[in-house]
């Protein structure tokens, strides 16, 4: 069975910086794509930023700049690093695993190209 656990989450100050893990485990074949999302408080679930296998990476327009996402394929592991931290980036961050490749990787910006999804872990940024 597909899991992903998510970790590092936490509660820091504006201006902060912290570093989420997504570790996948019980798939034996390779996954194209890894992802972050996160839901605040009253909001939908939004994309934050993909990384594909080959290290596509394409970013939400409200992290570009203050986010690097990364990810370590022999361990199946993706990394969210969070960097000049706003109070608007409180959330709940998600992992998302996509196992197929697809056509364009703009779409990976939607929650439905996904195969598998992590529980979550809170990040509150305090001003």
């Amino acid at each position: 069975q597909v899991q992903l656990v998510e970790s590092g989450g936490g509660l820091v100050q504006a201006g902060d910086s912290l570093r989420l893990s997504c570790a996948l485990s019980g798939r034996t074949y390779s996954t194209h794509a890894m992802a972050w999302f996160r839901q605040a408080p009253g909001k939908e679930r939004e994309f934050v930023s993909v990384i594909t296998r080959s290290g596509d990476i394409i970013y939400a327009d409200s992290v570009k700049g203050r986010f690097a996402i990364s990810r370590d394929n022999a361990k199946n592991m993706v990394y969210l690093e969070m960097n000049s931290l706003k109070p608007e980036d409180t959330a709940v961050y998600y992992c998302a695993a996509r196992f197929d490749q697809v056509s364009t990787i703009g779409l990976l910006r939607y929650e439905d190209r996904y195969n598998a999804w992590g529980r979550g872990t809170q990040v509150t940024v305090s001003s």
